[in-house]
Parts: C-alpha cells; sequence; structure tokens
C-alpha cells in the first residue's frame, strides 16, 4: 500500500512540475509584428543632413556649395534656377536696383540666370560659405579680389559662349546663363575642389517648431526705394511657406512657371555707404544688428552677427534656430532702416 502511495505521489508531482513548465513557457515576452514596426517608425528616417535647409536625406551631402550671381532687373525675370537654392542673399547693387546671391549646395538647377556681374560684399557672403562663385562681370574692388585669388570662381568674362551662352530671347547685359553641368566642368578645368559641404546652420527640431513665439504676420514689404525692386513675401497657410513677389508680381521660373517658395525669410539691417559717382556701394557685413525673422507665419525680432563669414540671426546670446528647408535673406540700408522700410501685416490687413 505504502509503494502505491508513493507512485502516486510521483505521478502528481511530474503533472505538476510539467505544468509549471508549460507556464513558464507562456509568459515569455514573445516580439510581435506591432513592436516590430514600432521600432522601426522611431528609428531616425534619415542618415544625413543637408547643412543650409536642414533637410534629412540618404544621399551624400559632401557636395561644395555653389554662389551664383542672378540679375534681378526687371528686364531680366523672371529667373531660371532659384527655386532650387538653399539660400538666396538679396541686397542693393548700384541705385536701388537689388541683385540675388542664390546659393545651392542640395540641389542642383539645370541653369541659372541670367547672371549679372560681381560685387565684393556678394564675395564676401560666397566665401563664409566656402562657396564656388559664380559671376559674369566685376566691380573694380571685386575684380582685385578675384584676380587676386580671394575665392575660387568662375567669370563670364572669360567664357563667354562657351561655359556661359547668350539666350536670343533677351537682350545683354540681362541674357547670360550657365547651366550646373557647366559650373562643374569649368570648376575642374581650373582644379577647384567639388566637394567640401559648409558647416551647418543651426535647425529647429519639430517640437521646437510647435513651441515657435512670434507676432502673427502673414505678409510682408521690404521698400528698396523704387517700386519695381520692392520685394514682398505673403505666407500660405496651406503649404506653411512663403510665396514671395517683385512689385506684386510673384516670383516664378521662367520655363516652368514652379513658384520659389521658402520657409524662412531673415531681413536684416546694416549701413550702406555710396561709393563712387557709379552709384556702387560698401555694405557693413561684419558689424551686426537689428532683424525680423519671419517661420510659420510669425516674425520674430532678432539681432544679427557675422559669425565666421556668414550672416546668423541671435537672441539672448544664442543662436535662433531655421526651419528645415529653404531661407531668403533680405538685406538692407540701416537708414531709414526696419522700421521705416520694412511693413508687416498680420492676417486679414
Amino acid at each position: 500500500m505504502m509503494k502505491r502511495n508513493i507512485v502516486l505521489c510521483l505521478l502528481v508531482a511530474g503533472v505538476l512540475i510539467t505544468g509549471c513548465s508549460k507556464k513558464e513557457e507562456v509568459q515569455e515576452p514573445v516580439p510581435v509584428e506591432e513592436d516590430v514596426q514600432k521600432e522601426e517608425a522611431e528609428a531616425p528616417e534619415f542618415v544625413h543632413t543637408y547643412p543650409l535647409t536642414g533637410v534629412g536625406t540618404n544621399d551624400s551631402i559632401d557636395q561644395r556649395a555653389v554662389a551664383v550671381m542672378v540679375n534681378n532687373h526687371t528686364k531680366a525675370r523672371p529667373q531660371s534656377g532659384l527655386t532650387k537654392a538653399d539660400i538666396v542673399y538679396e541686397m542693393l547693387a548700384e541705385g536701388e536696383v537689388t541683385r540675388l546671391l542664390a546659393v545651392y549646395q542640395s540641389e542642383k538647377p539645370e541653369k541659372v540666370g541670367p547672371i549679372r556681374s560681381a560685387r565684393d560684399y556678394y564675395i564676401e557672403l560666397a566665401k563664409g560659405l566656402d562657396c564656388i562663385y559664380v559671376c559674369h562681370g566685376n566691380s573694380p574692388d571685386a575684380e582685385r579680389m578675384l584676380k587676386q585669388g580671394y575665392i575660387d570662381h568662375l567669370n563670364g568674362l572669360y567664357y563667354d559662349g562657351t561655359l556661359f551662352k547668350r539666350s536670343s530671347e533677351r537682350k545683354a547685359p540681362h541674357n547670360s546663363y550657365i547651366s550646373f553641368e557647366n559650373i562643374e566642368k569649368g570648376a575642374m578645368e581650373k582644379g577647384y575642389n567639388l566637394t567640401g559641404a559648409p558647416a551647418s546652420f543651426v535647425f529647429l527640431n519639430k517640437e521646437e517648431i510647435k513651441r515657435l513665439e512670434g507676432d502673427s504676420v502673414t505678409k510682408v514689404s521690404i521698400n528698396y526705394g523704387v517700386p519695381a525692386y520692392n520685394t514682398q513675401f505673403e505666407y500660405d497657410v496651406q503649404q506653411e511657406k512663403y510665396k514671395r513677389y517683385s512689385n506684386g508680381e510673384q516670383t516664378k521660373e521662367a520655363a516652368t512657371s514652379v513658384p520659389v517658395l521658402v520657409d524662412n525669410v531673415l531681413i536684416i539691417e546694416t549701413a550702406h555707404r555710396v561709393i563712387d559717382k557709379v552709384g556702387r556701394r560698401d555694405i557693413d557685413l561684419q558689424s551686426g544688428g537689428k532683424g525680423y525673422l519671419l517661420q510659420k507665419g510669425k516674425v520674430k525680432e532678432v539681432e544679427w552677427i557675422n559669425k565666421d563669414g556668414r550672416i546668423v540671426p541671435v537672441s539672448n546670446g544664442g543662436d535662433v534656430g531655421l526651419i528645415p528647408g529653404k531661407t531668403w535673406v533680405n538685406i538692407i540700408p540701416n537708414q531709414p532702416g526696419l522700421t521705416q522700410s520694412v511693413t508687416l501685416n498680420a492676417a486679414g490687413n
């Protein structure tokens, strides 16, 4: 009888041990498809970020920036290639006529132009981004800088009809164009490096963008003295970008009518001084000063400084982050300055 009880006990113990084993196996965590998908969603989408736009990419970002002097005369509009520019700097040349320095690094337009002559202050901006500088002609001060090798450059004065092409649809000096293929061809012929990305600007992340502060401003008008060269930006709520206008006419690509859309509009004031009878100027890009930064339909008062040759918005001693995307910088004379030359309008005004 005792042996029979012992056998029964052993059988019960075995069943209990087996049951515990099965229970433990069931409790072990098993990866499910939802968890895997969540981990993949949380993983970084891109491995690189373009330094002048803050836009993510899986492509190489090591290409060198190229800065092109783009003609903004009324006879040069609409221009080609502006929609592809990472940054555009707009400043006065002679009189109240503005010119544009279009900087390319993340995108390469098929054709850029019309191209106009160099000025020393545009060269300074291009140098600050370590660009290959493209122009067609030059002022005396700019000529000295180019001949002294201050910056790697291609000048249409020496490549007219070869690297630079004249359009039959317009009259000189408003008809000089260059392809990006010819920019790279000319750079290689002159032994310039085509790699070496510029240092990155500071960009806002998604959470910082949600916390943006500032007054609501949907339209801004910038007075350069002559209506034909006054600039306007209008915020498009649906696209969350700014559309640009010259004297009320929207800025678009010549061949496709695709509009120029930008994410940051930086307007800064600085000292301008006429230096000769022709009306050429000296523009102070070193001393810093006041500015407005427009982002996501809001405006913020900032200061600007020259940091290693680059115009950077700052506030409370630190860099002000840009919205990832394209940027347009308008540089205006500090006399009369921001308060008189810039008009800010809220929605409905």
